[in-house]
């Protein structure tokens, strides 16, 4: 609809009108009038251009939830106030040129009150910090305060993992963002989110009543580090409580978990609260209603459940989103050392949350010393810890495609000498050999293509020389552009 003279506002609707166009471009006419609010809902859209227009009115914020979004202009209009902070994408000021009231990234600060901005305090922030408080805020009114009428509870502190430097203002971190290569690089040295704050000290009498006294009737599961219980909160809300085996070696394994499951990510399991009493350790998460995605991919045949192929590419992207964000992030590098299909949970509409972190290792990239005061120089921490998370990861993908357990793809490839290098490059080379590997369910729906893309990411994760596999952050995307 470009360089033609179409004129007046913008349908309100557009976002409904349009629900799956990848390219908008209606540059070079007399559209005036807001830009719609809508067209935030135009999750595949990887082009949108508005430039040269008659447009007034602020640039909607939702815009930045486009993550497909890569070209964007609203050059030569008349809009004003604060640009989105768009997550994956860096614009260039070149996007929003002639546009004398506009502020923001690649642009001048913002300015309130004649005050200006600090530059971390985008529009994206700000969202993102009020998103978070509200979050933390209802996990805590109905999570925690059905305790806090016993005793006066202890909060549990969070334990700076970075250097702070006096000179610059402490921002606190966007909850749920994938750095991008560019977040990588700055120099910014952020705080663990507020809402890490409200995990609760819980007393073992309260757990023992919402667990009826840890009955048999409420266990979900169990595992070398504890059984994993049912609860059930007075408001009817559902907690998973871990009780932890009485051992001496799993003491270094829940302060672990209480360290490294509070942090706060989209695709990270919650840590609501803990409880230390004698000879007891437990651990108090939010209760995912689908359970983990070994229990979808490996049910009894009588109990068989159905994991379609785009819920499938759902949870291999998130997990691959939550592995680059622990991996990649700019003030800490985590490593997770457990990735299974048994630590990856899902909520009720199929987002995998990582769980079990009793193995985890964290390291300052600007001391090179871990929480457990670890000490490694870059390669040995890459290719001894990072790469070992990448290639779990691709053990859980062709799981995903297979539908079967990592021993069974082994033992699979005894005629091909038993390595599982040569298995999937017999599974790369040989059309007929993907159709007899992967999941029976996902044979002609339509998804080959995908599957034998996905099949190759998880083969390149896979590489039995580390140097040779990517990083997270690189299959991540890699994954987001194919799925």
């Amino acid at each position: 609809l470009s360089n033609n003279e179409l004129s007046g506002p913008l349908p309100i609707g557009i976002g409904k009108m349009l629900s799956y166009v990848t390219t908008l471009d209606i540059s070079w006419n007399n559209f005036s009038g807001e830009i719609p609010s809508s067209i935030g809902n135009l999750s595949y859209l990887n082009v949108l251009k508005l430039d040269h227009n008659m447009l007034t009115g602020l640039i909607p914020l939702q815009l930045q939830g486009l993550s497909r979004l890569k070209t964007f202009s609203v050059s030569h209009n008349l809009l004003s106030g604060p640009v989105p902070y768009f997550l994956d994408a860096l614009m260039k000021p070149e996007s929003y040129a002639s546009n004398k009231g506009l502020c923001g990234p690649s642009l001048h600060p913002c300015k309130k009150n004649g005050m200006k901005f600090d530059e971390s305090f985008q529009a994206g922030f700000v969202i993102g910090y009020v998103g978070s408080f509200v979050s933390a805020l209802t996990v805590f009114v109905f999570y925690c305060l059905p305790w806090l009428h016993v005793k006066k509870r202890k909060i549990l502190k969070v334990r700076p993992i970075v250097t702070r430097k006096k000179s610059k203002r402490i921002v606190v971190e966007q909850v749920g963002n994938l750095p991008t290569v560019d977040d990588l690089e700055e120099d910014s040295k952020q705080v663990t989110p507020l809402s890490l704050l409200l995990c609760c000290d819980i007393n073992l009498a309260d757990l023992c009543k919402v667990t009826d006294n840890f009955g048999q009737q409420n266990i979900m599961g169990s595992g070398q580090m504890g059984t994993l219980y049912k609860g059930t909160l007075p408001n009817g809300c559902l907690l998973a409580v871990k009780k932890m085996h009485d051992s001496e070696h799993l003491e270094k394994q829940f302060i672990s978990e209480t360290d490294l499951g509070r942090l706060k990510h989209v695709n990270i399991a919650p840590l609501l609260g803990f409880c230390i009493a004698p000879n007891q350790r437990l651990l108090v998460y939010k209760y995912m209603s689908n359970g983990s995605l070994y229990d979808w991919l490996h049910a009894e045949a009588q109990k068989a459940k159905i994991l379609e192929w785009p819920l499938r590419v759902k949870i291999a992207i998130g997990v691959a989103k939550g592995l680059a964000w622990l991996h990649h992030s700019c003030n800490f590098h985590v490593v997770h050392l457990n990735i299974s299909s048994k630590c990856i949970l899902l909520d009720r509409n199929f987002e995998p949350k990582l769980s079990n972190f009793g193995r985890s290792m964290l390291m300052n990239p600007n001391s090179n010393t871990s929480s457990w005061s670890f000490s490694a120089d870059n390669k040995f921490w890459d290719w001894g810890f990072i790469k070992k998370d990448v290639s779990s990861f691709g053990t859980v993908l062709l799981e995903l495609i297979m539908g079967k357990e990592f021993s069974e793809v082994t033992s699979d490839s005894k005629s091909l000498d038993g390595s599982l290098e040569k298995r999937t490059n017999h599974l790369l080379d040989s059309s007929s050999g993907l159709y007899d590997d992967i999941d029976k369910y996902l044979v002609g729906k339509g998804f080959d293509g995908d599957i034998f893309q996905f099949l190759r990411i998880a083969c390149n994760c896979v590489q039995p020389f580390p140097d040779r596999r990517p990083t997270m952050l690189e299959v991540y995307e890699m994954l987001r552009t194919v799925g």
